[in-house]
């Protein structure tokens, strides 16, 4: 497919889709604990989610990898097992280490140009690290996004992705 066909797939697509245009997820969450607590957990649940254990069975709990880790923001990546696509991940921290309650800014995006819909894989690739390191169940928990801002949020199946 050549990339004129492309763009006008997509172009015919932004007036079918509510969602953004490339396959991507924004979520907000807050947290009621400090910032740096929610740091270490999400940076070791990455750790933990590095090798291909999670693979099994058709899952894509697995291959994560911490590319960076500051005071603001973690950044990662996520590969697809089966098709080997990457995923790039950003958690952005606001407020400062001890901030209580911590409000963070997820972001996940393909690094294939073309994807526009991702089943909520971009969703997921958030969501996963999320709950696998408990911070779903932390008093002071809440989650916004929306089909608007995150591909095919309302249709995720994240024990599949």
């Amino acid at each position: 497919m050549n990339i004129l066909a492309v763009f006008i797939l997509i172009s015919a697509l932004s007036g079918v889709l509510s969602g953004p245009l490339h396959a991507s997820c924004k979520i907000d969450w807050q947290f009621g604990m400090e910032c740096d607590a929610v740091m270490t957990k999400l940076v070791n649940q990455i750790k933990a989610m590095g090798g291909k254990s999670g693979c099994a069975n058709g899952g894509e709990k697995c291959l994560y990898e911490l590319t960076s880790s500051t005071s603001a923001q973690i950044t990662a990546k996520h590969t697809t097992p089966v098709k080997g696509y990457v995923d790039d991940l950003t958690f952005t921290f606001k407020g400062g280490k001890t901030s209580n309650p911590c409000q963070v800014h997820g972001y996940s995006t393909s690094e294939t140009w073309y994807a526009v819909l991702d089943f909520g894989t971009n969703y997921c690739n958030l969501e996963n690290l999320i709950i696998g390191a408990g911070l779903n169940s932390t008093s002071g928990y809440s989650e916004t996004t929306s089909d608007s801002i995150c591909t095919q949020y309302s249709s995720a199946d994240c024990e599949k992705y």
